[in-house]
């Protein structure tokens, strides 16, 4: 089924949302608990997922493939040619965190916006509201963690304008449209190599740092939800319990080194997990790691 037979579906019966992914094959277990989270918690949507990468085989696709059966899509795109020799890179931070910065420069045409979602997430709610986020002449819309002494922290070592929000890039809502008619990829490349040394997140921190005035703010307890956050939660709000964040927080976004499938884990959000990982166990021909024990497309 093509995008255009996807999308006329949707129109037909159910909405239709573009989903970006960026990962090497060691992260597809965790994306496919993402991905099933995400379905159980959209049934009235149609996605077509763009899998942006430059090393996947098509074999380590399959049990991607199963769980994005019809009506919805797995689209990998290759992104094999583009330079990126000289950007800074570690073992937690690999050349595909690059990709996102460059997403309008891979995908086809005619999609206007994406959602990018990092693989260590859950979705537990509804999605529409923030796909459907007026963009205008944004870029990016993405939740900021930080508070104002961190802020003027970042301020000083990237050389950020006051005004420009420092994001979390693990949810992203990307305006495509405006990226490709306005994004210089020279100035991305020309401000890695002058601030290399400095980069700690270097995805987040360059998009932060160039594109602060083109990005809107997103609620981080609704689309960015963290252990830290649910922690050191704001007593005014009015919640104290996994029962707000289950009512009210649509992604719950397990950043850091603090993971719910490693031993250890600090914390209490993990329980959305188990319980997503427990629903792909139920399912026939599932393994306990979250792939599927044979290959289906």
């Amino acid at each position: 089924m093509n995008t255009e037979t996807i999308k006329q579906s949707a129109s037909e019966n159910r909405s239709h949302m573009n989903i970006l992914v960026t990962l090497d094959a060691n992260y597809i277990p965790y994306l496919n608990i993402m991905l099933t989270s995400m379905l159980y918690s959209n049934p009235e949507v149609i996605f077509t997922v763009y899998f942006l990468h430059t090393s996947v085989k098509e074999e380590e696709f399959a049990s991607t493939r199963a769980i994005l059966s019809a009506p919805h899509q797995l689209i990998p795109v290759s992104a094999k040619d583009l330079e990126l020799e000289d950007a800074p890179t570690t073992a937690r931070y690999p050349q595909e965190i690059y990709y996102r910065i460059f997403a309008a420069r891979y995908l086809p045409e005619d999609v206007d916006r994406i959602l990018y979602l990092d693989p260590d997430i859950i979705v537990n709610g509804s999605l529409t509201e923030l796909y459907e986020t007026p963009m205008q002449d944004s870029f990016f819309a993405a939740a900021s963690h930080i508070k104002k002494l961190m802020h003027k922290v970042n301020e000083l070592r990237l050389d950020m304008d006051e005004d420009s929000p420092y994001i979390n890039s693990g949810v992203m809502l990307m305006n495509l449209q405006k990226l490709r008619l306005e994004q210089d990829m020279q100035e991305v490349f020309r401000y890695i190599e002058k601030y290399k040394n400095k980069l700690i997140l270097p995805d987040q921190d360059i998009i932060s740092a160039l594109y602060g005035s083109k990005i809107i703010s997103l609620d981080p307890y609704r689309y960015n939800m963290t252990e830290r956050l649910f922690a050191l939660n704001p007593r005014n709000e009015g919640w104290l319990d996994l029962d707000w964040v289950r009512e009210h927080a649509a992604i719950i976004h397990y950043c850091g080194r603090n993971k719910p499938w490693k031993s250890g884990y600090v914390g209490q959000l993990d329980v959305f997990f188990q319980e997503t990982l427990k629903r792909m166990q139920s399912s026939d021909g599932m393994a306990e790691d979250g792939s599927f024990a044979s290959s289906s497309d």
